[in-house]
């Protein structure tokens, strides 16, 4: 019995534990979530900006949520806000970097000092462009230009 609720245990802490986003299984493009169908007639009318978004919403929950919250708000002194960052405005291209290559060492969001890890998350240039185009126009963030795939592409580590 009890090398049952050991086994138990682990298997629970094992599938509790899997905070570390490269390993999970990428979006396809046929499904952004539950509420959101990339097939959808309203998907077809969208600007590219919209379609971008909705991709990188999904990316987001898949990768980033755990650590940057579902509001975008991040973590005092641990994970930075996302939602009204400075960084993300004034430090477009080091933001695109750190989602492509992750990010480590002391930044400043805010006036807050920030000096944590963020690993590389293993997403593609489009991936990058569709998460950033959804962080950048969230949560009272707006940006004019859209994150393109060649902006990314040009971001070398």
């Amino acid at each position: 019995m009890n090398k049952i609720i050991h086994l138990s245990a682990a298997i629970l802490l094992l599938i509790f534990s899997g905070c570390n986003s490269s390993d999970k299984k990428k979006n396809t493009g046929e499904s952004l979530n539950s509420n959101l169908v990339i097939n959808d007639g309203d998907y077809q009318n969208q600007t590219e900006l919209q379609k971008s978004k909705a991709r990188g919403q999904a990316i987001y929950t898949d990768f980033c949520v755990q650590c940057h919250l579902p509001n975008g708000k991040g973590v005092p002194k641990a994970f930075p806000p996302l939602a009204g960052s400075d960084w993300l405005i004034d430090k477009r291209t080091e933001s695109i970097h750190a989602v492509k290559f992750g990010q480590s060492g002391e930044i400043v969001v805010n006036g807050i000092k920030y000096n944590n890890v963020m690993p590389p998350m293993g997403l593609s240039d489009e991936e990058v462009a569709d998460v950033m185009n959804y962080v950048m126009n969230s949560w009272g963030n707006t940006q004019n230009e859209m994150v393109t795939i060649k902006e990314v592409e040009a971001v070398k580590k």
